[in-house]
């Protein structure tokens, strides 16, 4: 769905001579593919879930290029990073909010029997968050984690 979506907003972006939407479009495009080949799906194509998980790693290393542009006084090239992760967030479901991560921390906590979190089990509290908070972002999901247990 959101690899049709794409496809669809690239040809429209094409039509209208929109040359900034059709750039990030098509590296979004090129970062899927990438993945289907090295997973060797290409035949049948990536599960939503990992269409995402591409979609949010290709945000990820934007934002990391706009603090470093911004950091260099590369104001204008900041800007061109800012818009497409623009782009990309119109792909990505709504990410979940620290409250509703916390609340699924504490319940967590208490399926796992745990009466005092400590530091060591939370590998596993934020493995089994991870597991019902699919949309949520994970380093999120471990400062979450870890204010909770401290």
């Amino acid at each position: 769905m959101v690899k049709a979506d794409i496809d669809k907003d690239l040809k429209a972006a094409m039509l209208a001579g929109d040359k900034p939407l059709v750039e990030v479009l098509r590296s979004l495009k090129s970062a899927i593919l990438y993945k289907e080949v090295a997973d060797g799906k290409r035949d049948e194509g990536l599960e939503e879930d990992a269409i995402i998980a591409v979609l949010k790693k290709e945000r990820k290393s934007r934002g990391d290029a706009i603090a470093i542009y911004e950091q260099a006084g590369e104001q204008e090239r900041a800007d061109k990073e800012k818009y497409q992760v623009e782009v990309i967030e119109k792909y990505l479901p709504e990410e979940m909010s620290a409250e509703a991560i916390e609340s699924i921390v504490q319940q967590v906590v208490v399926e796992l029997g745990l009466t005092e979190a400590t530091p060591k089990d939370m590998g596993r509290i934020i493995g089994e968050v991870k597991k019902k908070a699919a949309t949520a972002d994970g380093s999120l999901i471990a400062q979450v984690v870890k204010n909770s247990i401290n």
